[in-house]
C-alpha cells in the first residue's frame, strides 16, 4: 500500500489513503475493510479514520487517513469538493436520493435555458437546511436516527458557497450537473432546492466526488484494488 502515501511521513503506518469508494457500502464500511488490511499488513491494529463522508449510494474520492495522520482530519473536513451529480426532475424523494420513497410532483419539463438560469440563482454565498437524513449531530444524536424513528426536529440552516455549477448533460427527466462546492454543502439538499426552484421537485440518481481540495479521483485506488490484492 505504499503507493497510496501522499506524504514524506518516515513511518508507513501514517498515510493518506485515496480510495474511489463504489455504490453500496458506506464510509465506515470503507474505513473498516481499509484498517482490516492495514492490520493484517502491519501484524497489528492501526488507527485508521475517513475525512468526510459519502453516502451509501455515492461514488468517488473518500481520504482515509491512518496512523498519526488521524490528527490531521480537521485539516481535510474544510476543503472544498467537486461532484458530478444526475438529478431526476419530477420526483422527490424522502431522503433526496433513491434510497427513499418516491414520489412522482410533476410531468412539467423545463427548458434549459429556464434550468441555465435557475442554476445561476444557486451560485455564490447561499443559506442551505441540511437534509433530516444526514450525520449532524441533534442534541448528541445523529439527524438520520431521528427521522427514522419519526421524530420531530429542526436543522439550522447555515451558510455555504457554490463556486460554479455546469451543465454535463440534460435529457429530460435527467439532469446532470458538475459542481465545486465549499466544505458542508449537501449536494441531495441542493437537487432538492433546484427541483423546487423549477417547480417539478428533484432527487439525485447518482452523485460521485471527483476532487477534495486538490485531491482528485484520478490518482485514488479501487476499494478491491486496494484491500484484495
Amino acid at each position: 500500500m505504499t503507493d497510496t502515501v501522499l506524504t514524506n511521513h518516515k513511518n508507513l503506518e501514517d498515510q493518506i489513503i485515496l480510495v474511489d469508494k463504489p455504490a453500496g457500502i458506506s464510509s465506515f464500511g470503507v474505513v473498516a475493510k481499509v484498517r482490516t488490511k492495514l492490520r493484517d499488513e502491519f501484524g497489528h491494529k492501526i488507527k485508521v479514520g475517513h475525512t468526510g463522508t459519502l453516502d451509501p449510494f455515492a461514488t468517488g474520492l473518500l481520504i482515509l487517513l491512518s496512523g498519526k495522520m488521524t490528527k490531521k482530519s480537521n485539516e481535510f473536513l474544510k476543503l472544498d469538493k467537486t461532484y458530478e451529480a444526475t438529478l431526476k426532475l419530477g420526483f422527490t424523494s424522502t431522503t433526496g436520493d433513491p434510497e427513499g420513497e418516491i414520489e412522482e410532483i410533476s410531468d412539467k419539463k423545463p427548458e434549459l435555458e429556464d434550468i441555465k438560469s435557475t442554476l445561476q440563482n444557486f451560485t455564490g454565498i447561499i443559506t442551505q437546511t441540511p437534509p433530516r437524513f444526514s450525520a449532524i449531530k441533534i442534541n448528541g444524536q445523529r439527524a438520520y436516527k431521528l427521522a427514522r424513528k419519526n421524530q420531530d426536529f429542526e436543522i439550522p440552516s447555515r451558510e455555504i458557497e457554490i463556486y460554479f455549477i455546469d451543465i454535463l448533460n440534460y435529457d429530460y427527466p435527467e439532469l446532470t450537473i458538475r459542481c465545486h462546492v465549499s466544505s458542508g454543502t449537501y449536494i441531495r439538499t441542493l437537487a432538492e432546492d433546484i427541483g423546487e426552484s423549477l417547480s417539478t421537485g428533484a432527487y439525485l440518481t447518482s452523485l460521485r466526488r471527483i476532487k477534495v481540495g486538490e485531491y482528485d479521483v484520478k490518482n485514488a485506488k479501487q476499494l478491491e484494488e486496494l484491500c484484495y490484492n
